[in-house]
């Protein structure tokens, strides 16, 4: 049997059906996973995703976009292919889309991560033939600590921060990373600012029913009260003039990289806080074993170091060419490295798949 999804120059494109999956050039029909940006592209003539991520991709495409939204787990039909979509874990809307055509299923992961927190669905584990799976962070080096130890840190550097009068400043991605971080913040140690891109997001996060604490812009907040405020800015404010405001500050960085060995010393930054959206190496292989597919198909990340791996532990494994890449994706060649050498010297076991 032909392959249900294969790469064609606009993106992931399921034959059968006649559509494309979280395409990255124009195209008729589009089925987006999330609306980070590498995945969710203006030009799109119809696009279809989760019924909770309709808010964001306008807010962040257009509110002019021919958009449907589905509830999760809803099938619908499309020239035979019957589509659903399923919670990823990653950020609010995001999913899996499930296609089954002739008896066969395929599963496109978008990007996903498996553990639970405050700000979108769970992921849902979802049985098929064929999952297509994203490798962010496909290194066995990369173990995330539960979410609940970071938030901890976060809130004890800013407390101690703010016993000092020194504002603390946390850099994040605007979508999604921001909103995690600021759904685990002590709001009793001091005023949460946001910058401006950030804080739009956050009232679509409100309007879909997220609880996220009060949060003020910048010129809103007394200067003497941001002494012992806490900012949520995106990695861009670095070094801009909008971070004069804040005077004597500290400053951090929320990463998956976060974990790697000069990571933070790259970013200039005071403190690193390892907290990322995708999942770990231990939560990509427990969400591939648990579709309990026989090919799996690995995209943007670490592709070849996986469909090594996958393929040791006795799966059909292979790789797809996409231009996927934006929230935690720089580069981290030392990261590769160090991963390489960590795989090369475990041991494969089947339960590992």
């Amino acid at each position: 049997m032909a392959d249900m999804v294969i790469v064609r120059k606009q993106g992931l494109y399921c034959v059968p059906g006649d559509f494309y999956i979280d395409p990255w050039r124009p195209v008729e029909r589009a089925v987006i996973t999330h609306a980070h940006g590498d995945h969710a592209r203006v030009g799109h003539a119809h696009y279809l995703s989760a019924e909770s991520g309709v808010g964001i991709l306008k807010s962040r495409l257009g509110q002019d976009i021919r958009i449907d939204g589905i509830e999760y787990g809803a099938r619908i039909e499309h020239k035979g292919v019957t589509i659903s979509l399923h919670p990823a874990g990653h950020v609010l809307g995001s999913s899996q889309v499930r296609m089954e055509h002739k008896g066969e299923v395929w599963v496109a992961s978008g990007d996903y991560k498996v553990e639970p927190d405050r700000i979108c669905a769970p992921f849902e584990p979802v049985r098929c033939d064929t999952f297509i799976t994203e490798s962010t962070f496909g290194l066995p080096i990369y173990r995330w600590q539960p979410e609940q130890a970071i938030f901890d840190d976060i809130n004890a550097w800013w407390r101690s921060n703010a016993g000092q009068g020194r504002c603390s400043v946390v850099f994040a991605y605007s979508f999604g990373k921001a909103q995690r971080i600021l759904s685990g913040l002590d709001a009793s140690i001091g005023p949460i600012v946001c910058h401006g891109a950030v804080e739009p997001l956050n009232r679509v996060y409100r309007a879909a029913g997220v609880n996220l604490p009060p949060t003020a812009m910048v010129l809103d907040v007394d200067k003497a009260a941001l002494k012992s405020a806490i900012v949520i800015a995106p990695p861009s404010a670095a070094g801009s003039s909008w971070m004069k405001r804040f005077g004597d500050y500290s400053d951090a960085f929320a990463s998956g990289w976060m974990q790697l060995r000069g990571a933070r010393r790259r970013r200039g930054v005071d403190r690193g806080f390892v907290l990322s959206d995708h999942a770990d190496w231990p939560g990509l292989m427990m969400a591939i074993r648990a579709t309990e597919a026989s090919r799996v198909i690995v995209t943007h990340g670490s592709i070849p170091v996986m469909v090594r791996w996958l393929r040791q532990v006795g799966l059909d494994a292979s790789g797809f060419d996409t231009e996927y890449g934006g929230e935690d994706t720089e580069a981290a060649e030392s990261g590769e490295v160090a991963g390489v050498a960590e795989l090369s010297q475990a041991a494969p076991e089947k339960t590992d798949a």
